[in-house]
This record gives C-alpha cells, structure tokens and sequence, in this order.
C-alpha cells in the first residue's frame, strides 16, 4: 500500500478542452508551457485567460526552458502561476532569483542524476524536484529502479517525468514513490492536442497505484 497520495500534474495545457478535461479527472496542478520553440508552447495572455477558468484547487505551473530572468519577469507580469518549474540547463543564480515556489527539472543520467539531485536540495528556493528522461516533452523512460534508490535519501518532493502513460504509470509509482508525476505527450492524441479519454484513464490509473 502507497503511504501518500501521488499528485497528478499535466503539463502543456493549450486550451479549454485539455483544461477542463485534467481539472475534470481530478489533476491537482496543470502546466503551460512558455518555450517559444515547443510545440506545446502558449502566449502569456492566453495562459491568464485559461487560468482565469479553473475551478479552485486546481493549481497552475509556469514553465520556463533557459528563460533570462527578465524575461521570467516579464512573463510572470502578465500570467502569474502558483509555481514556476525551470526545466533548462540554468545557472544556480537564475534559479535563485525565479524562486521561491520553484520546481527545478533534471534530466536522468546515471552518472550524474545523484550529483543533481543533491545540488538542487542544497538551494532554498527550489521546493521539488522533478526528474525526466530527456530536456522535456520527448516522452522518454529511463531507469525507475534507480531514482527508486535515491528518493528515500531526498528532504524535498521528487515529481517524476518522462514517457508516463496510463499504461505505464502505475508501475512507475510502484517503483520510484514519487510524490508526484507529470505528464505531457503521454496523454495526447497527437503531438501538442490533449486527449480528455488519455487524461482520465492517466489520474485513474494513479489512484490505482495509490490503493496498492
């Protein structure tokens, strides 16, 4: 049996059907995506505009991928979110000055993924730390049983990222017990369009993996 609830995040909402379709299957937070080069990638305006929808309790991410801070600012100007998640190559110092309430993503190398993971536990302003398989949005697995290893070391929250589908997901609750997973192209029809069937079978199938 799960000792704790596994949060759901899906992440590069675009729209209102994908919106209503993550809050609707019981999302807790959903993400969107401010990369000018991905294709999930939405205008600030248009992000506040979706927000301004939500029912309560649903919570909001805004992600960045090696954003300037004034850029960062800029946006948060126009489309402030609950959280911010840093999923680049930034520098100690960007991560500092975007923060708090701060989400910082690495990507899973073994050779280098215990060496981050401590690395960004030591920086006040990061509150999670998300791991992925690939820079983001690739949908890519990588070795659960791994970070498995590492997570009962760790004091902040880990969210797990990369190629989670709702076929594959409760597994990689089973193995890794993170405190959260996030989700993108795992649940879409094609790539950047959310499917409201994918997205409800992906929340049910953790609610699965937490009654064991």
């Amino acid at each position: 049996m799960a000792t704790q609830r596994t949060r759901v995040k899906i992440c590069g909402i675009t729209d209102e059907e994908g919106l209503f379709a993550a809050a609707e299957a019981g999302a807790d937070a959903l993400g969107f995506n401010f990369h000018p080069k991905s294709r999930r990638f939405i205008e600030p305006d248009e992000a506040f505009e979706l927000i301004a929808l939500l029912p309560p309790f649903v919570s909001t991410v805004g992600l960045f991928v090696d954003a300037s801070v004034d850029r960062f600012t800029d946006i948060e100007e126009v489309c402030p979110t609950d959280m911010t998640q840093l999923h680049g190559a930034e520098s100690e110092a960007t991560v500092r000055a975007c923060g708090p309430s701060l989400i910082k993503a690495v990507r899973f190398e073994a050779g280098s993924i215990e060496r981050e993971l401590k690395r960004w536990e030591a920086v006040e302003e990061v509150d999670a730390i998300l791991v992925d398989g690939s820079a983001g949005g690739a949908g890519e697995t990588f070795d659960w049983a791994a970070l498995g290893a590492l997570r009962a070391g760790m004091k902040k929250p880990l969210l797990l990222a990369g190629g989670l589908t709702p076929a594959n997901v409760r597994e990689a609750i089973r193995v890794v017990r993170p405190w959260a997973v996030d989700v993108s192209s795992g649940v879409e029809s094609e790539p950047g369009v959310k499917d409201r069937g994918l997205i409800a079978a992906f929340c049910a199938a953790v609610r699965e993996a937490d009654r064991g």
